[in-house]
C-alpha cells in the first residue's frame, strides 16, 4: 500500500512537471505595459534607478492605473474595466467614477484625452516608450522605469 502511494506521488510530481505552461494563467492584453513610467508632462530624463522609480508619472497594474499630476502629491487611481490590444498599442476602458450624466467630475480624473474621461488610448513607440495620443495632460512620451 505504501509503495503504491509512493509511486502515485512520484508519478503525479513527474506528470505535473512535464506541463509547466499549463499551470500558468494567460496574461491580459495589457501585461506589456505593467510597471512604472516617467515623462508625459515633460520629456523623460532619468529612466533608471531610484530617480525614476521614486516619482513615476503613471503606474500600470493588472487592475489599476495610477497617475500623478505636476501640482499634486496624490496619485489619481482608476480601475481598469477592459483592455483591448491592437497593432499599435492598447485601448483601455476605465470604470466610471461618477454616475452617467454627472457634470462635475473630480479634477484629474481622466488623462486629458479629448471626449471620454473613461477611455485611454496607448500607442507603443518602442519596447520602453509609449504615448497617450491627443491627451492634453500628457503631451510628451512616457518611458518605462528600469533597474
Amino acid at each position: 500500500m505504501r509503495i503504491a502511494a509512493g509511486l502515485l506521488g512520484i508519478g503525479l510530481a513527474l506528470g505535473l512537471g512535464l506541463t509547466p505552461g499549463a499551470a500558468q494563467a494567460p496574461q491580459p492584453p495589457h501585461a506589456w505595459v505593467f510597471g512604472s513610467w516617467t515623462g508625459g508632462f515633460f520629456p523623460a530624463t532619468e529612466t533608471r534607478g531610484p530617480d525614476c522609480a521614486g516619482q513615476p508619472s503613471v503606474i500600470f497594474t493588472r487592475d489599476v492605473i495610477m497617475r500623478s499630476t505636476p501640482l499634486d502629491v496624490a496619485y489619481r487611481q482608476r480601475l481598469i474595466e477592459t483592455a483591448q490590444a491592437d497593432p499599435t498599442g492598447l485601448t483601455i476602458r476605465l470604470a466610471p467614477v461618477a454616475p452617467a450624466g454627472a457634470r462635475n467630475l473630480p479634477p484629474g480624473v481622466g488623462f486629458g484625452c479629448g471626449g471620454d474621461p473613461n477611455l485611454l488610448r496607448i500607442e507603443r513607440r518602442g519596447p520602453d516608450e509609449i504615448v497617450f495620443p491627443n491627451c492634453a495632460d500628457f503631451p510628451a512620451p512616457l518611458k518605462r522605469c528600469t533597474n
